[in-house]
């Protein structure tokens, strides 16, 4: 479909919108609207134009365990959203210095590299970084 050019948002179901605000505002997101809407909805922007929509009706006594990624039957879904950098040194020791832990690290035969960590409600963040 031609008419498409772009992701607008992703939306991430959460617990806690303070937690997860927090969260994000570590990783250089702002603010901008909510709670909103009948779900209801949060809406933070990273100054490169990605946007994350907060669900903020999960249960406070959800599971810590991702349903898509950390059970041995796989269902099908979106798995993780992945945000393009482009200096993998600069970015891990950013994330080191929150104290967010990376749970793997790739690298790609045209050299490009990724790796992993997961916001306080277990959803999955790549961290990818071009090869040539």
């Amino acid at each position: 479909m031609e008419q498409i050019s772009g992701i607008n948002h992703v939306g991430l179901r959460v617990r806690d919108l303070g937690i997860t605000r927090a969260f994000y505002e570590k990783l250089g997101f702002v603010f901008l609207a909510g709670p909103v809407g009948p779900e209801p909805v949060a809406i933070m922007e990273h100054p490169s134009g990605v946007n994350i929509n907060f669900i903020l009706n999960a249960g406070a006594d959800a599971s810590d365990v991702n349903i898509l990624m950390d059970v041995p039957i796989k269902h099908a879904g979106y798995t993780h959203i992945a945000l393009e950098i482009s200096d993998i040194a600069a970015a891990k020791k950013q994330l080191a210095v929150n104290g967010f832990p990376i749970t793997e690290t790739v690298e790609l035969p045209n050299g490009a590299v990724f790796f992993f960590i997961r916001d306080p409600d277990g959803n999955v963040i790549e961290f990818h970084c071009p090869g040539a």
